[in-house]
């Protein structure tokens, strides 16, 4: 290896890291948040997360699927054990019983993974998940991932208002990676999410006075922080569905990898990867985790960066575990402004809509595929925005499904495929 290709082996490495870390920092914050864990106990969630990820990624990437995909806490079960733990007083339960339900059903989950793919069942699935119900899920993630971003760089005040500056920094950094991306020479357009965050982050120090990040801080581990595992049937049951859902992740992400190499992934490279998913759920039920999946908005992170080489995203998950591993090194980077991390992110993440129209190559429009694409898109969009209070008359463990536009619209298309032969229509 010359000294140029080290060196863009090394910024692209840094931009890996920089992207994990974006994507999963909140997330154990925000669980501890929700099921009122202590400061220690937050603390070691979120080390947790920072080693297992880093170590999920490397193990995908050298004997999973094999792609520089991220795998990482789903979006899907964290809005999914968010509204659980919001739901405390209407069950009736503590966190910590609601927290052992979630246990439960995510070890449950993690075991059907394993089973689907070591036994090599994934031609089953693939058989309920099919090209169109994939579609739908590329088309209702790209448009939950842009809404959660840009909510995210848009900062408000504590009295709920907006904070103008702030806000308007946010999309000033939207613009400049944009900029970046569009009008930079390959050797900076590659890197534009890297220099945006780095811009951003110096940037925002500099005008407002210091970060959003959070402390990681060293704290002793243990099994279970949300709850011991219990057997509250209505909690594992939703629970469970939702991971069974969430292996559409898998199937989603290594279908648009093949499409962004040009390859066809074989049915092993499924079970391959479905069968370390499974493991890291099992392992995220006991660690208080969210469960695992590939992030198939990796797609756009890579369409992005246009460094599509396994080796940076190798070397970025090592060094994203040794981040939990060194307290100091993970609270550095925990400095990074959350409004700077979404702003980067909602432009990385535009490309992710270019993979959904790729998706639909080949199909051929007329009045029965776009009802057969627009129901489930349209219905699920309609979900996302209406308040999930809304269904607050309804029973309690089904709230979480319905109120959710993803997992509907997903489940719609998945009935309609069933049900209606679409070629003989």
């Amino acid at each position: 290896m010359n000294k140029l290709q080290a060196i863009t082996t090394g910024l692209a490495s840094i931009q890996w890291l920089f992207f994990i870390f974006t994507n999963t920092i909140v997330v154990p914050i925000s669980i501890g948040l929700a099921f009122d864990l202590t400061a220690a106990e937050t603390a070691m969630t979120v080390r947790s997360s920072l080693i297992f990820t880093g170590i999920a990624c490397v193990i995908q990437g050298l004997w999973g699927h094999r792609y520089p995909l991220m795998e990482g806490h789903s979006g899907l079960t964290w809005g999914l054990l968010l509204s659980l733990s919001a739901s405390a007083s209407a069950l009736g339960m503590d966190l910590q019983t609601i927290g052992g339900g979630i246990a439960t059903g995510i070890l449950a989950s993690g075991a059907f993974m394993l089973v689907i793919g070591l036994f090599g069942l994934v031609p089953m699935l693939q058989k309920i998940f099919s090209s169109m119900v994939m579609s739908v899920y590329l088309f209702l993630l790209t448009l939950q991932l842009i809404l959660i971003f840009f909510a995210g760089m848009l900062k408000l005040t504590p009295t709920g208002q907006l904070d103008v500056p702030v806000s308007l920094f946010s999309i000033g950094i939207v613009v400049f990676v944009s900029v970046l991306k569009i009008k930079g020479k390959e050797s900076i357009s590659n890197f534009s999410i890297l220099i945006g965050i780095v811009v951003g982050w110096i940037l925002y120090r500099l005008l407002f006075n210091g970060g959003e990040g959070v402390i990681v801080e060293s704290s002793a581990f243990h099994l279970f922080p949300l709850g011991t595992p219990n057997l509250e049937w209505g909690i594992v049951a939703v629970t469970f569905v939702a991971g069974v859902i969430n292996m559409s992740n898998t199937i989603a992400s290594i279908q648009a990898a093949g499409i962004l190499y040009k390859d066809t992934p074989s049915s092993k490279v499924f079970n391959r990867s479905i069968s370390w998913t499974g493991f890291y759920t099992i392992a995220a039920g006991g660690l208080g985790l969210v469960p695992y999946a590939p992030y198939t908005s990796s797609i756009g992170f890579l369409e992005s960066t246009r460094i599509f080489e396994r080796k940076p995203f190798i070397i970025g998950g090592l060094l994203f575990s040794l981040l939990g591993i060194i307290p100091a090194a993970g609270a550095f980077f925990a400095t990074i402004p959350v409004t700077v991390g979404n702003a980067v992110l909602f432009v990385a993440y535009l490309q992710l809509f270019g993979t959904t129209l790729k998706s639909l190559n080949g199909t051929e429009f007329n009045s029965n595929s776009i009802f057969r694409l627009a129901v489930p898109v349209l219905a699920g969009v309609s979900l996302m925005a209406i308040d999930p209070i809304v269904f607050s008359n309804l029973p309690v463990y089904i709230q979480p499904i319905v109120s959710n536009g993803f997992i509907m619209g997903v489940l719609i298309s998945i009935v309609l495929e069933m049900l209606v032969d679409w070629e003989k229509v």
